[in-house]
């Protein structure tokens, strides 16, 4: 039996059908109230985007025979695997043989099969591919991708756009202003688009939130998290071992991999509102921008500061893909947006009330000065 799931962000929507339905149920959490994911009749599907993901492996063993059939291929690293890519006039086909999953896609069509021989690797692939669909679609309508956490106001929709490097505490100030009566819409990145004369739109680019031990403990959510493994419950898959060690026996010490990079708990989008009481946005407008840098010992407050959005703020093709777009989903539009929606969009930010915070580790009085700013936009 066909079971079926429908993704819908703004103006774009694909449908992710497949014969075992952990796959369609996977996407359906993994996109939630964020994309508006519901699960559809599999008869009625007419979309034009559709992914299909089925567990088959004859399937897979003849699309990778088209793949070694003598067609020139390249070697891709996709989603931390490599990928065998080859070409035949619109066709493209590929094979992960790590992850066993073949992939075949005429773009014109937006019409994306994969065969797989396992269902879990099945199923995040397929999500995978969906959101590609989602943000092809939606870069092609002049969408561009920032990096920035984001809030919404539910009273009006106004949202607060996050900027900053790599522990600047986009991700703190999200879920300190989603604790205080704001809703989350991102943790890391967003897609906006100009609309009207002046406004920016935003909506949500669904994701796994990583979230440090010692952020989570600040939070208090630690003890949550605790209670949730020790009932059965989980996280993301790709959550390290040891950071579900780590919850389990209430150790909050950051850990490390190769003293770089800090692995952390991988939130579902379904648990902030489920498992933390953070309720979660489909989109809104922006209407402010802030610039947080953490300091662990100094008072919270508003600071002097002269930033402004840069680059290193809008994602692009070049930048932030672990998903280049073999399957040509974006039909060549950068991954970041065209160069004129993102100018444009910087141009309309630019006009919008900016504000530098400073953010410690006494939560409490960080989320009073986060607060005291939102309220004033």
């Amino acid at each position: 039996m066909i079971s079926a799931t429908r993704l819908e962000a703004a103006a774009a929507a694909v449908t992710v059908l497949s014969n075992r339905p952990q796959v369609t149920d996977w996407a359906l959490r993994y996109f939630g109230p964020w994309w508006n994911a519901t699960s559809v009749d599999a008869a009625d599907v007419c979309a034009d985007a559709v992914v299909i993901a089925d567990v088959d492996p004859d399937g897979y063993e003849a699309i990778t025979r088209l793949v070694d059939d003598g067609r020139p291929v390249d070697t891709v690293d996709y989603a931390k695997h490599e990928l065998l890519v080859a070409q035949d006039g619109e066709l493209i086909v590929a094979t992960s043989p790590s992850e066993g999953i073949a992939y075949r896609s005429t773009p014109s069509s937006g019409r994306l099969v994969l065969a797989g021989t396992d269902v879990q690797p099945l199923a995040l692939a397929a999500a995978r591919i969906a959101r590609e669909a989602i943000r092809g679609q939606l870069l092609r309508d002049g969408w561009a991708v920032l990096h920035s956490s984001a809030v919404v106001r539910p009273e009006d929709g106004a949202g607060l756009l996050t900027f900053g490097g790599k522990g600047a505490g986009k991700t703190t100030t999200a879920l300190l202003l989603a604790s205080h009566g704001w809703q989350l819409l991102a943790n890391d990145r967003v897609l906006v688009r100009p609309t009207g004369e002046r406004d920016v739109e935003v909506v949500p680019w669904p994701s796994a939130a990583a979230l440090g031990l010692g952020l989570m403990h600040s939070l208090g959510w630690d003890v949550l998290a605790q209670k949730h493994l020790r009932t059965g419950g989980s996280f993301h898959p790709t959550q390290h071992e040891s950071v579900t060690e780590a919850l389990l026996a209430g150790d909050h010490t950051p850990l490390w991999e190769n003293a770089k990079r800090e692995r952390k708990v991988q939130v579902f989008p379904d648990q902030f509102p489920d498992l933390f009481g953070v309720p979660l946005a489909t989109g809104g407008r922006a209407a402010g921008l802030l610039f947080p840098q953490v300091e662990t010992d100094a008072a919270p407050d508003v600071i002097d500061g002269a930033r402004t959005l840069g680059e290193d703020d809008f994602m692009s093709g070049a930048t932030e893909d672990r998903y280049p777009d073999v399957f040509r989903q974006a039909q060549g539009v950068d991954g970041g947006g065209r160069e004129s929606a993102r100018t444009e969009v910087a141009a309309r930010l630019a006009e919008l009330p900016h504000h530098a915070v400073r953010l410690s580790h006494d939560i409490p009085a960080s989320a009073a000065v986060l607060c005291k700013v939102a309220d004033a936009i």
